[in-house]
């Protein structure tokens, strides 16, 4: 299984004996062609791989199913490779110090057509809907936002500005 990278936010980078809250996530890479299927956030103006975590003794890829079933709307979701696994340390989680989160990226395929999504409210507040966009400008747009630094940046904006990068390296099409 690969490693992809750690990441360790700032906040909690040299601290010890930090309560951690540990957590699972599962999350897609879908393209067709030069696109691929991302959840824009307007709250954060990003964009981001569809996923999010896996329930206790959820098995992951049924976890990455219901995740990218619910946040896209995607039926038939057929798993054809895990792509790596991505580390993170991040401060501040629902009364914990630090989030140490392990996502697992798998390469699928869905039917061509979306269903229905079914975001939970903090994904509607924020405003987070499913598109296909072309991945060139998604890591343009995501390193624009990385580089004016918004305060309403998110946290997770670094790894899926590494994680379309490396994709558009390994998966994509390339340019003739």
């Amino acid at each position: 299984m690969r490693h992809i990278n750690t990441l360790i936010h700032p906040d909690v980078a040299g601290k010890e004996n930090l309560k951690t809250f540990e957590r699972t996530a599962a999350r897609a890479v879908v393209t067709v062609g030069n696109d691929i299927l991302l959840i824009y956030t307007k709250r954060y103006d990003d964009y981001t791989i569809p996923g999010g975590g896996v329930d206790e003794s959820e098995p992951i890829k049924e976890a990455l199913k219901r995740e990218l079933h619910e946040e896209t709307g995607a039926n038939n979701v057929k798993v054809i490779s895990h792509f790596g696994t991505y580390e993170e340390y991040r401060p501040y989680y629902k009364g914990y110090d630090q989030m140490h989160m392990i996502s697992h990226i798998f390469v699928c395929n869905i039917d061509e057509k979306l269903g229905d999504a079914k975001p939970e409210e903090y994904e509607k507040s924020n405003g987070s809907v499913p598109v296909w966009v072309d991945i060139d400008k998604a890591i343009k747009h995501n390193e624009e936002v990385i580089n004016s630094n918004p305060e309403s940046m998110g946290l997770s904006i670094i790894r899926e500005y590494e994680l379309l990068k490396l994709i558009k390296e390994e998966l994509m099409k390339k340019d003739a």
